[in-house]
């Protein structure tokens, strides 16, 4: 029985898996600008090399990612999608970046898993028509963060609402059902993407994220980034080798969409 059928399904000890086929199209969904980099960067760095055109689906406006309680919040919305876009494109790894950049403006630490949201995700996906799915796991346990919990939801909910033809017919767009769905931050990931050869090119498109230097990645010196990358590079090294690999990114999968 698939998680996803009526009933309850069996218990059963997860398999893990290694590396899904390079997808034709991806669509990467973050809470905030630098989310898909954090959560999935090198996966998607490396889909790219193999002709994947990955779209980005950003959720809120980034406005409360910094400590100076005097900031030009405008100004801070505006420096955040274009270090996104930017991330966005150092992710195609010198390949013209041929994928989107979608911001939903939503005000940060605010985002709610509403219907009306449910749609314009279901939208994006129904839009861009991708074979894969990339989100924050909504269930992941002790999450402080509620924009993250939500976006995991949206991610979820919106495939469902893409799949079906009654959901969302205002759109006059075509259903579109992706064949998998990969959850990062999860507490129980069964899947892992080697990523060794992409490393390089996750913290390159982290570092397009100036503007989190210091209340994301605690990096306000050449000292403090030296140790910021060397912290996801062991991070990296120390999933891949649970599994056999150099380096990974891990995610919990669902085929059964």
């Amino acid at each position: 029985m698939a998680a996803n059928e009526p009933g309850q399904p069996p218990v059963t000890a997860a398999e893990w898996t290694i590396d899904l086929p390079a997808p034709r199209v991806a669509l990467a969904i973050g809470a905030h600008p630098d989310d898909v980099e954090f959560g999935a960067g090198a996966t998607l760095a490396k889909w790219a090399a193999q002709g994947c055109v990955v779209h980005h689906l950003v959720l809120t406006d980034g406005s409360k990612g910094t400590w100076n309680a005097d900031a030009d919040i405008d100004a801070l919305r505006v420096v955040r999608q274009a270090e996104q876009r930017e991330a966005a494109r150092r992710l195609s790894n010198g390949a013209p970046y041929t994928g989107t950049v979608t911001f939903l403006g939503q005000i940060d630490g605010e985002l709610d898993s509403s219907i009306a949201l449910r749609g314009e995700v279901a939208r994006c996906i129904r839009t861009v028509r991708p074979d894969v799915v990339l989100g924050h796991d909504p269930w992941k346990r002790y999450r402080l963060h509620p924009d993250h919990r939500h976006a995991g939801l949206l991610a979820c909910d919106g495939i469902v609402a893409a799949r079906d033809p009654h959901f969302f017919r205002e759109h006059a767009l075509a259903p579109h059902r992706p064949t998998t769905l990969l959850l990062w931050e999860a507490d129980e990931p069964d899947h892992a993407e080697s990523v060794h050869p992409f490393v390089a090119t996750k913290l390159a498109a982290l570092e397009a994220h100036e503007s989190q230097f210091e209340s994301t990645m605690h990096a306000v010196s050449d000292d403090e980034l030296s140790k910021f990358r060397s912290r996801i590079v062991d991070r990296l090294t120390m999933l891949g080798s649970a599994r056999g690999l150099d380096a990974a990114e891990v995610f919990k999968r669902i085929d059964d969409l």
